[in-house]
């Protein structure tokens, strides 16, 4: 599967709750594959970027699937984890707000607030439960994966939006933007 295959704003299917997943079959883990696929290939025409997770819904699939980088240091290593109905059952730690990109929000990045830390709950591609206790990045963007699940895009959870937008430049730097300017019209990121 190819980067094209990721579904962006305002495509109505992202605002939409994705469906649990009863039984581990030969189809989810080919779309194990097919999102693993599709954002390894997005990955390598992005100089300055990493694709550190992918929910199922990005490819226009609505079951409860996320994938999370293994390591999200080292763009060599492209091995990813499949999370099967993930839930966060517990938040910890303190609110705390830091940049937030997204595959399906293309070109805009924006200051979002999230828990420090986090206990999650899913099942691998072999239908075990396993359970996860993240913080940092991780916890961050975990619950960015689960929020796709539930039809929630990052740029909802930003409030004061007149200092939170961002574009990376060609350095890979983040260069605020003007909300007035280059983003309160963007109906893309809103409808």
């Amino acid at each position: 599967m190819k980067k094209e295959s990721i579904i962006t704003l305002p495509n109505p299917h992202l605002r939409q709750k994705s469906q649990k997943v009863h039984v581990i079959t030969e189809e989810v883990r080919q779309l194990v594959k097919d999102m693993t696929d599709a954002s390894i290939d997005w990955e390598a025409s992005r100089p300055h970027e990493i694709s550190a997770a992918l929910a199922a819904v990005q490819i226009d699939r609505l079951h409860r699937v996320i994938i999370v980088r293994n390591d999200f240091e080292n763009k060599e290593n492209q091995e990813f984890i499949a999370l099967i109905n993930p839930e966060i059952v517990k938040y910890e730690g303190e609110l705390v707000e830091d940049y937030e990109g997204c595959l399906s929000v293309r070109d805009f990045y924006g200051k979002v607030p999230r828990y420090s830390r986090v206990r999650v709950k899913a099942m691998n591609v072999d239908g075990d439960e396993i359970r996860i206790k993240a913080e940092g990045f991780l916890a961050r963007v975990i619950q960015h994966e689960i929020d796709h699940c539930n039809g929630i895009v990052f740029v909802d959870h930003i409030r004061d939006k007149t200092d939170a937008f961002y574009r990376l430049n060609d350095k890979g730097e983040l260069d605020p933007l003007d909300y007035d300017t280059h983003v309160k019209d963007n109906h893309d990121l809103w409808d």
